[in-house]
């Protein structure tokens, strides 16, 4: 029993002998290098929320029917609120949507009066509402003690709705027309300033020449004319005051 238990033990020492020799003898495994992950690049800065007042001045409008020509036409001034929600791509580019209401204003002019005798005119008025919203794309020029003044483009559509729509002859008869609404295609040109608060929050003065397109009745009949009245050439300069907060 001895002997076989010695003849086991020398087995099992021979084995891990040659063992540990063929091991000795076979090449090391090849070190496997890994590249580093790509590192995430932002492309952009940060998004951010904006809200607005302003001050519209109307350039002259122009006012008539097919066939007729208004005299004195004039839009009262306004105000507006706006919002919108943009994108700061890195530190000179940034475009946003915005959304702005135009409280109503009262348009009016003198149409010629047929009935009324020649060179009589009547005086006609409206009052328009105007929904616009826009892509818009600014160039932050540079910033300086906190200031950072800015140009801008805007491209979109004005919904204009007119109603209200009356007249007075010169004989003191009055009367009033249906008013309508359409959509325009309607573009902007922004120059302004910023100043910057803190990290997060702008607050935004600045100058918007927007171009809104017309306005429009339902068909008037008068003189001999079946037509809508049309308000053409709607146009305003928009002085505004906002704040910018930044999501980042």
């Amino acid at each position: 029993m001895n002997g076989l238990l010695k003849s086991v033990v020398s087995g099992l020492v021979l084995s891990l002998s040659v063992t540990g020799a063929i091991a000795a003898d076979l090449p090391e495994p090849p070190v496997i290098e890994y590249e580093p992950a790509p590192e995430f690049v932002e492309i952009g800065s940060s998004w951010y929320i904006r809200a607005d007042i302003g001050y519209k001045i109307y350039a002259e409008p122009s006012l008539g029917r097919t066939g007729e020509e208004w005299i004195n036409s004039a839009a009262d001034h306004t105000g507006l609120v706006g919002a919108g929600v943009g994108y700061r791509w890195n530190d000179s580019l940034r475009t946003d949507l915005t959304l702005d209401y135009e409280f109503p204003t009262n348009i009016d002019g003198n149409a010629p009066c047929g009935g009324c005798g020649a060179g009589l005119y009547s005086a006609e008025s409206a009052d328009l509402s105007v929904w616009t919203v826009l892509f818009n794309g600014y160039f932050d020029i540079g910033t300086w003690s906190g200031f950072t003044p800015y140009v801008g483009a805007g491209v979109g559509a004005s919904y204009v709705k007119v109603d209200n729509v009356a007249f007075v002859n010169p004989n003191g008869a009055t009367g009033t027309y249906e008013g309508d609404d359409k959509w325009n295609f309607s573009w902007a040109l922004m120059a302004g300033t910023s100043y910057e608060v803190s990290e997060n929050l702008a607050i935004d003065a600045g100058y918007r020449y927007l171009h809104i397109g017309e306005g429009k009745t339902k068909p008037v009949n008068g003189n001999g004319i079946t037509a809508p009245i049309q308000y053409k050439d709607l146009a305003a300069h928009e002085f505004r005051m906002g704040v910018r907060y930044s999501l980042n």
